[in-house]
């Protein structure tokens, strides 16, 4: 018998959860409030939308942040090679980058949305966009035990269908919710679904921006803005003790840092720890220990002795770092090189191995690429994604207490779990 199921959220969870739920021969409504699908999807990888990682499947838990192990039926039932022939199979190609990352071969996050799209009008979805649901709605069940002498009855809820903001009630025999988290509000994410999830009786922890830049107390940042390094090494500490360290690219910006490293090191980092200043030293030259950076200072200064400071550093760096280097350096910049001490040659050594920055606490959900926290996972089972109280009720995507590392893992994270909503839902 067919069923009538309703999924709240147009983004990825949502309609992959929408076109596997109406894969199985059931009518279902896909409710967006937005103008128009997938509006995160569309700025996901700058625009190119990094859709997963070609890792082995046992890498994707490494990367998975928070409840790795929830996600074992999620991620074996529809694993990263399945999310890759679902677009392939829909009229998307895909390529595989540094990394595993895997984009389309166009590089349009839009052909992402338009994969989707053709999907879910293949299996006849009904799509309503400008569609608030403003909450769920529920009923009491009471199971009684056979045994006619029993006395121990359990009042369960379960889902009757949603009622809209502007008052229409729409019924429903399951509902799944997957309205994201609060990262990129401008794309919708406002965090609707915790309020239901509450609602529901559901428990939802404490919510952070994470995958976030960092803002930078240092003036001089500000003067590097749009400078990317690759090839370096972070390393962050509060006092004395060391939290974070990694090895690749990283960018600096108007108001501060990001990139892959930083955005790594915000989802890392206990935030508790990250509401307070910390020290980060970056190394530019981390292939080189000490020693053979300052042999290789040495030899450039040796070959423009007669040059002025300024002129001798151009092949060590990047142009827009050489006066911000000079100045932190302390040394005149119109000093010729054969007149530089050792002194001021080893500071000059210091600030390539350990150029101090002091980070000010993370960006805001404006700037969020996920949402750390969410509706705790205990209170969902992880072979369906089914409320354990509230029957008929489904959760996916990053409405669910799930995060993790850049690099395709949080996407993949909504596709499983989208999957196995949308598949457990069906039956």
């Amino acid at each position: 018998m067919s069923k009538k199921i309703i999924v709240v959220g147009g983004g990825a969870a949502g309609m992959l959860a929408a076109y596997f739920a109406a894969a199985a021969g059931n009518k279902i409504t896909l409710l967006e409030k937005n103008e128009k699908l997938g509006k995160k999807i569309y700025i996901t990888g700058k625009g190119r939308c990094n859709l997963t990682n070609a890792c082995d499947v046992e890498e994707l838990f490494l990367n998975v942040k928070s409840n790795s192990k929830f996600l074992y039926s999620a991620f074996y039932g529809f694993d990263n090679s399945m999310v890759i022939d679902f677009f392939e199979s829909h009229g998307m190609p895909v390529k595989v980058e540094r990394g595993n990352r895997v984009f389309p071969v166009s590089d349009k996050s839009s052909d992402v949305i338009f994969a989707l799209q053709r999907a879910l009008k293949e299996k006849k979805v009904e799509v309503l966009l400008h569609t608030e649901v403003s909450k769920l709605c529920y009923e009491k069940i009471t199971d009684t035990k056979a045994d006619e002498e029993a006395t121990d009855k359990k009042t369960e809820l379960k889902i009757t269908g949603v009622i809209l903001k502007d008052g229409t009630k729409i019924d429903a025999d399951a509902v799944i919710v997957a309205t994201g988290g609060l990262s990129y509000p401008s794309t919708g994410s406002t965090g609707d679904g915790y309020k239901m999830a509450e609602d529901a009786g559901h428990t939802v922890t404490e919510c952070t921006p994470s995958l976030v830049p960092f803002n930078v107390k240092e003036e001089w940042v500000k003067s590097l803005q749009g400078l990317s390094l690759k090839n370096t090494a972070i390393s962050i500490y509060s006092g004395k003790k060391k939290l974070y360290e990694d090895f690749g690219e990283m960018l600096f910006t108007h108001f501060g840092v990001s990139g892959p490293m930083i955005l790594s090191a915000s989802a890392s980092i206990k935030q508790s720890l990250i509401k307070q200043p910390l020290d980060m030293y970056i190394d530019l030259k981390p292939a080189l220990t000490q020693e053979a950076l300052d042999k290789r200072i040495l030899r450039e200064f040796e070959e423009a002795k007669n040059k002025q400071f300024k002129n001798s550093i151009n092949k060590l760096l990047p142009a827009k770092m050489i006066p911000v280097i000079i100045e932190l350096s302390g040394i005149d910049p119109d000093k010729k090189v054969n007149e530089i001490s050792k002194e001021e040659r080893n500071r000059l050594l210091m600030l390539f191995k350990k150029l101090p920055v002091t980070l000010n606490g993370p960006r805001g959900y404006n700037e969020a690429i996920i949402t750390k926290g969410g509706i705790k996972v205990k209170e969902i089972n992880p072979s369906t994604m089914e409320s354990k109280l509230v029957n008929g009720l489904y959760f996916a995507g990053e409405v669910l207490d799930l995060d993790a590392y850049t690099g395709g893992f949080n996407l993949q994270i909504a596709w499983s779990t989208g999957y196995l909503a949308g598949t457990s839902a069906a039956v």
